[in-house]
């Protein structure tokens, strides 16, 4: 009986040692999750619900009502948390005077963004992602700047997300450059990230990914009743608009029209947040945003960058966008009770898992080619060192033509690869990774010889 007891024993001690290790995470990313705060979300939900209303049209005079007065508070808590940042985070207020525009702004505003960047520490790297939600919010009428208006989940879910993620990063540092922001005038039209996203493309910024937040922190929907709070959609658009002319026959002929930057977005930030959240599925939605609707992604994609927009799985729509009250035994409004703060923790952490990942990631490999020299049943790829950070080695990444996400990776140290899988049968894609595990976006390959 003791010598079966220790063969069982040393069994157990064997597959131990010799277990595969399936999920690798980053040490550090796994510590700033740990530090997103449900009770901190909580805080300053009720705060921003307080100031009566954010819509963009509001009061800017008053200190304690009104978009003015949000935007302020804001500025503050980014400014606090600038403080254990070693000087690298900087805030401020990027405003514009926007004129009457004969659709949801009838009279001369200051429209302002809060913006705090975490500068990235190798200078040589001019790399920038973004965060954004928006601070504004709307009752039933739109142009209504005066009533009350709590718009707790649309958007104070977004904005304290942006916040709380500012909060816990701001103590680390990154090679790369983080921007949050909290955007106004989105209920006017996503007129505050259009201001943001021409001003970029105007002074050449070089966002690699926008990641938006709109309507993300209630897990119950009206109508159907589903209750769930470990799904969160991602919404992405297939192609680019700089996808035209030849760059579109190619992309037709080569039938990568799945495969735009956004779209490669979408299916990194699945990867990522399901490696480090527990009890979360990032849901991919194949389109750029709800059915006939925009969010403040929107700006950036049509200036040609990746962007793509976070929002719960079951949307609740007695409380988009309406006055509170009770009507037919109905409650309506968007209360800061209705929301989960707990399923706004996992979501906030979706967020700060894919920013930290990609902002501590090499950047993207260089020159990614596929031969296309001769037939054949295998494929050669190759490739060039990333402009900045040290990659360790590079992930292959082999998907069938009619699989939604990447199905298999290979780790290379090389600079190019054979592979026994047919480019005729399958897609590829190249991503740089450093001694972390922390990976580039994806690249695929344009056809050399």
């Amino acid at each position: 009986m003791k010598n079966i007891l220790l063969a069982i024993l040393l069994f157990g001690l064997v597959d131990t040692t010799f277990a595969q290790v399936i999920v690798k995470r980053d040490p550090e990313i796994e510590s700033m999750l740990k530090e997103v705060s449900a009770d901190s979300l909580k805080v300053n939900m009720y705060k921003l619900v307080s100031f009566g209303t954010r819509n963009t049209l509001s009061t800017q005079l008053s200190a304690t009502r009104g978009i003015g007065a949000a935007r302020n508070w804001i500025l503050s808590k980014f400014k606090e948390y600038a403080k254990n940042s070693n000087g690298r985070l900087s805030a401020f207020i990027d405003t514009v005077r926007y004129m009457p525009d004969g659709k949801r702004v009838d009279r001369p505003i200051n429209l302002g963004n809060v913006v705090a960047t975490l500068k990235g520490t190798d200078t040589n790297d001019k790399r920038i992602f973004i965060i954004s939600g928006h601070m504004d919010n709307m009752r039933t009428k739109v142009m209504d700047s005066v009533g009350d208006a709590p718009g707790a989940n649309d958007d104070g879910s977004g904005t304290v997300a942006v916040m709380e993620c500012a909060r816990v990063m701001s103590k680390h540092q990154f090679p790369a450059t983080i921007i949050f922001v909290t955007v106004a005038g989105e209920e006017q039209g996503l007129i505050g990230a259009y201001f943001m996203a021409k001003k970029a493309k105007k002074e050449n910024w070089a966002i690699e990914a926008v990641l938006n937040n709109d309507i993300m922190g209630s897990n119950n929907s009206n109508e159907t009743n589903i209750i769930d709070n470990t799904k969160l959609r991602v919404f992405s658009e297939g192609l680019s608009v700089s996808d035209t002319g030849k760059a579109a026959m190619q992309l037709r002929q080569l039938g990568l029209e799945n495969d735009g930057r956004s779209r490669q977005l979408a299916r990194y930030i699945k990867e990522v947040a399901e490696r480090y959240i527990d009890n979360m599925q990032i849901v991919m939605i194949y389109r750029n945003d709800r059915f006939l609707r925009g969010g403040d992604h929107t700006p950036f994609v049509e200036n040609g960058y990746a962007a793509v927009r976070f929002t719960e799985m079951n949307e609740n729509y007695t409380r988009q966008h309406q006055d509170v009250r009770t009507e037919n035994g109905i409650a309506y409004g968007d209360l800061p009770e209705h929301i989960d703060f707990e399923y706004l923790r996992k979501n906030s952490g979706v967020n700060l898992a894919n920013l930290a990942n990609l902002a501590k990631a090499p950047s993207i490999p260089e020159l990614v080619k596929i031969d296309a020299s001769k037939l054949s049943n295998s494929t050669y790829l190759s490739w060039k060192s990333p402009k900045t950070g040290r990659a360790k080695g590079y992930y292959i990444l082999i998907r069938e033509t009619t699989s939604p996400v990447w199905q298999k990776k290979i780790y290379t140290e090389q600079l190019d690869i054979k592979l026994p899988y047919s480019k005729d049968n399958y897609f590829f894609g190249v991503q740089s990774v450093n001694e972390f595990g922390n990976e580039s976006l994806p690249v695929i390959p344009s056809v050399g010889r």
